[in-house]
């Protein structure tokens, strides 16, 4: 499979991304919790991130300033917030504190909540910013976490019954387009962009968001998992079945929905219905409007061109229909 660049890009600095993380976690009072510091390197080292978008606030730093290595800290954020969030997902979707590693759960529950919460304030404390930088930064951050945990709340509560478009969008803006134009945003806030660039490059994540989204859920299918089935989670892909679907297929998509949470042959059946040409067709075209979207985002942009293109080509390659 071809790399993309920002994969490349990731290999030359994984290494300060990995500092920034060390001195976060060095900077815990160590007389009081060397437990904490050994609890949260354990659980990074064993949840490690399937793809390594932590670059992605150095690649929209560096289209505003022409130089990706300041906003490494942003990097580190950005991991410490998808480990924190992707446990506690786990648990939302009714799992029991997950052992990881030599952590108990309830010890992996304690680690992920310094992860998302303690540590990435450390880290924005530790930049030598203005005061003003410094508080817009946090208030950027307070604002991610609440709003992915309000797109977290919509996931848990939406049914394949009641599922439309619509519903869908406004669950993923929040549960994955949230923390994505959150660490964008940040990272026009640090190169010292104005206001209204800091908005499009927030709306920019949001967008993002939603196509990663779109990725991921395609794939659980592709990988046999069906997580998103176990888990009777609402994706995109099934509200548009849904929403399309006359009412007896509908009726027909709603009964599978609930019985492929413990029945195999249900989620093959669903999974089935969900990958039929006509459906992925307009799923596909969808995609597409979202991949334009983030396009027309960036082109307004503007800015360093080594890596707009970077954004383009991984927009691009979320948008792309694998089922």
């Amino acid at each position: 499979m071809k790399e993309l660049a920002y994969q490349g890009l990731y290999r030359g600095v994984a290494s300060e991304i990995d500092k920034t993380l060390a001195a976060a976690l060095d900077k815990l009072p160590v007389h009081t919790s060397p437990s904490t510091k050994e609890a949260v390197t354990e659980l990074l080292a064993e949840r490690e991130l399937a793809y390594p978008l932590c670059v992605l606030p150095m690649i929209a730093y560096a289209a505003e300033t022409g130089t990706p290595r300041p906003a490494a800290p942003l990097s580190a954020i950005h991991v410490l917030w998808w480990t924190s969030a992707c446990y506690l997902d786990d648990l939302a979707d009714g799992h029991h504190p997950i052992k990881t590693g030599s952590l108990s759960g309830n010890e992996a529950l304690l680690a992920a909540t310094a992860a998302g919460h303690s540590l990435p304030l450390q880290v924005i404390q530790d930049l030598d910013i203005s005061p003003s930088e410094h508080k817009a930064l946090i208030t950027e951050f307070i604002s991610g976490w609440t709003i992915g945990i309000e797109g977290q709340l919509c996931d848990i509560r939406e049914s394949a019954e009641t599922a439309s478009r619509a519903s869908a969008i406004a669950t993923y803006r929040g549960k994955s387009g949230a923390p994505y134009g959150m660490i964008t945003a940040m990272a026009s806030i640090l190169s010292g962009a104005i206001s209204t660039r800091t908005a499009l490059w927030r709306e920019f994540g949001y967008t993002f968001g939603i196509l990663w989204q779109m990725f991921n859920d395609q794939q659980d299918i592709l990988s046999g998992r069906h997580e998103d089935l176990r888990n009777r989670t609402v994706t995109y892909l099934l509200a548009c079945a849904v929403e399309d679907a006359p009412p007896s297929v509908r009726q027909r998509l709603v009964n599978l929905s609930s019985a492929a949470q413990h029945s195999e042959a249900s989620r093959q059946e669903l999974t089935g219905l969900l990958v039929e040409p006509p459906l992925l067709q307009r799923y596909q075209r969808e995609m597409a409007a979202f991949r334009d979207e983030a396009h027309l985002l960036l082109d307004t942009l503007g800015g360093s061109e080594t890596y707009l293109v970077m954004l383009r080509e991984l927009v691009d390659d979320s948008a792309q229909l694998r089922l």
